[in-house]
């Protein structure tokens, strides 16, 4: 029994961790070209409707987060929202009324949804920026457990975070359940040595270059988990081939590429593919554009099918109706754009305050736009040979956004679209300012023309 049980325990580790022959170009190649070639059908016939399920793929350091509380929260109610899911499928796609699903997860997650019934939306930001994102919040997040005297301590504490019912800590979350504590190792470590060496201390004034303190850009970009996790990250994750893939064949597929990076095109035509057949893609660096464009293309699309439902009937017949579940069936597009606006800038003050006590305990390093000025041109190229995928896809994701915008504007154009024209002008509802303007110009033509005949009137009796 022994024996048996050894030999199929080594039978899965030739399945996860093949040997080195088995990845030779050529087989490498008829790999990754049969998995593109049934990658690359198409998932829908018209991308723009939206279908009965929402599925939102977050590319981490997007601004994701900001759209899951300030836009999806204010459309669906928690009743219609998929329990989240971030390292594996823990709900049932068959759940009646299950309709929202917002998640890390990458692509492959498509295989155990309906995927006829399902459309995807995403963000996408520019390689350069989101790896200094992902740089700090691997660090912010680290930095919160200083507050700890050893790592051992520290351990203790995300190890009882990831136990607490109810609660998801970012712990739990890909990718940064391996980013964070392997910079909280780093932390600690580079901590321990300064109070071996002792005072004093010179640190620089290069926040992104302060070894004594953390782990140094440059470093990060060339360690094994960033070129692992990080780079290209988007293009695996709309592709569905990051470390956390549904699907078992494409752990194989990804190796392949990681260790032959010139099949990478294959994996980038997919990915681009996809992004085609997506309800919205939206840009961070465009952030108010998108914003609007989210709220007219996919917003009032889901305020139109929640309302043609009508699960109010269904929630008040079964006593479950509450005053939100009401409210969100009187939202218009420009309410929630409104709302959006609010809840932004809100959210964003919480986590401004955040950063700023996160990063008092690694002093004098403070992450900045006005820091990263001293960040080496020779880094900010190597970070952009890195992310040579995602430098391509996000090309793309810039192209189909400007086709978005034309789309929007025919939209808003059409008889149908008339009147979210009049609630949505930049997101603000100007109705009655135009409406008051256009009696109040009806007047003043009213009075001058009485005016007018008046004065005539008068020169002729003087006559």
């Amino acid at each position: 029994m022994d024996h048996a049980f050894l030999l199929l325990l080594l039978l899965l580790l030739a399945r996860v961790y093949p040997s080195s022959s088995a990845y030779d170009f050529e087989h490498c190649t008829n790999t990754v070209e049969q998995w593109a070639s049934s990658s690359l059908h198409s998932d829908s016939k018209d991308g723009h409707i939206l279908k009965d399920l929402l599925f939102f793929l977050h590319v981490p350091r997007t601004g994701g987060r900001t759209y899951f509380y300030c836009f999806l929260k204010k459309l669906y109610s928690s009743s219609l929202e998929c329990p989240r899911s971030y390292d594996k499928l823990h709900f049932d796609p068959r759940k009646r009324n299950c309709r929202l699903l917002a998640t890390h997860d990458d692509y492959s997650i498509m295989s155990k949804l309906p995927r006829e019934k399902t459309s995807v939306v995403t963000l996408l930001r520019s390689p350069i920026e989101r790896v200094f994102s992902a740089y700090e919040f691997s660090i912010e997040v680290a930095a919160r457990f200083l507050v700890h005297p050893n790592m051992t301590s520290a351990s203790r504490t995300s190890a009882h975070l990831r136990l607490k019912k109810g609660v998801i800590s970012t712990l739990e979350i890909w990718p940064w359940k391996y980013l964070v504590p392997w910079m909280m190792e780093e932390l600690f470590s580079r901590r321990d040595a300064r109070k071996i060496k002792g005072p004093p201390y010179s640190y620089g004034n290069d926040s992104y270059n302060m070894k004594e303190i953390v782990m140094p850009l440059h470093e990060f970009i060339n360690h094994p988990v960033a070129l692992d996790i990080i780079h290209n990250g988007a293009t695996f994750q709309v592709a569905g081939l990051t470390n956390n893939s549904n699907k078992w064949e494409a752990h194989e597929v990804r190796h392949c590429v990681m260790t032959h990076q010139t099949l990478g095109k294959h994996v980038l035509e997919v990915a681009k593919k996809r992004l085609d057949d997506m309800l919205y893609v939206g840009l961070t660096e465009d952030h108010k554009e998108s914003a609007t464009m989210f709220a007219n293309l996919v917003g009032s699309q889901v305020i139109s099918q929640l309302v043609a439902s009508n699960p109010v009937t269904e929630a008040v017949s079964k006593s479950r109706v509450t005053t939100r579940q009401l409210l969100k069936h009187k939202m218009t597009v420009g309410k929630l754009m409104e709302t959006y606006e609010t809840c932004v800038s809100k959210l964003r003050s919480t986590q401004s305050k955040r950063r700023i006590n996160s990063f008092k305990r690694i002093s004098p390093a403070n992450f900045t736009k006005e820091a990263r000025l001293h960040v080496s041109e020779d880094v900010l190229k190597k970070i952009t040979l890195l992310n040579s995928l995602d430098v391509e896809l996000y090309k793309h994701a810039q192209k189909i956004f400007v086709r978005q915008q034309k789309f929007m504007e025919q939209k808003l154009l059409d008889s149908d679209g008339i009147s979210e024209m009049w609630q949505t002008v930049h997101g603000k509802n100007y109705k009655w300012e135009i409406l008051y303007l256009v009696l109040f110009m009806l007047l003043l033509l009213f009075f001058i023309y009485f005016f007018v005949k008046a004065k005539t009137r008068i020169s002729k009796l003087k006559i």
